[in-house]
């Protein structure tokens, strides 16, 4: 009974260790896979904080083109009033709010943006040092570049002259 008793025990052992191995090599492969999920959410994010920047940067100088007095003028020619500078001044101040928050908008998506490449900057990093290879635990790719060979700094060599031998004059 008890040789029985052991063998489960052993068994479950084996078991247990099969899992813990089993989840130390699963594990940074699901961190690894979420990472790169995390940077493509990330880049898929600044892609679309571009293009929004790009719509407000347009309208912008839609709006830059709109203020001009004479564009001003020229979209209120079809309306008919004894003030007409009160509908210009009106006109005016409507496109200057408008170009105020679209300014404003362009502030917050640049920031936003800075963000954003900043963050990808910062997990493309982390995941070049977890690659295989890459960090402070892995060995240094070898080479056949000369100047990679040595990682003491240059030194010139100093100039010795060379001893001339005596020379013996000849009979």
């Amino acid at each position: 009974m008890r040789e029985e008793i052991r063998r489960c025990c052993s068994v479950i052992y084996v078991l247990v260790g099969v899992l813990i191995v089993s989840c130390c090599v699963v594990i940074p492969a699901i961190a690894q896979e979420s990472r790169q999920e995390r940077v493509a959410n990330l880049r898929a994010q600044l892609t679309e904080t571009q293009a929004k920047q790009a719509e407000l940067e347009t309208r912008l100088q839609q709006l830059e083109e709109d203020i001009k007095p004479e564009n001003i003028e020229h979209s209120l020619a079809g309306i008919g009033s004894t003030h007409p500078e009160d509908l210009r001044e009106a006109r005016r101040r409507q496109l200057e709010i408008e170009k105020k928050g679209v300014q404003a908008q362009l502030e917050v998506l640049t920031a936003s943006r800075t963000r954003l490449e900043a963050s990808i900057a910062r997990a493309d990093a982390e995941s070049y040092q977890e690659s295989p290879g890459i960090g402070p635990n892995a060995s240094p790719a070898r080479t056949n570049n000369a100047a990679t060979v040595t990682n003491r700094t240059h030194r010139p060599r100093k100039h010795r002259p060379r001893r001339r031998l005596a020379r013996r004059p000849r009979t």
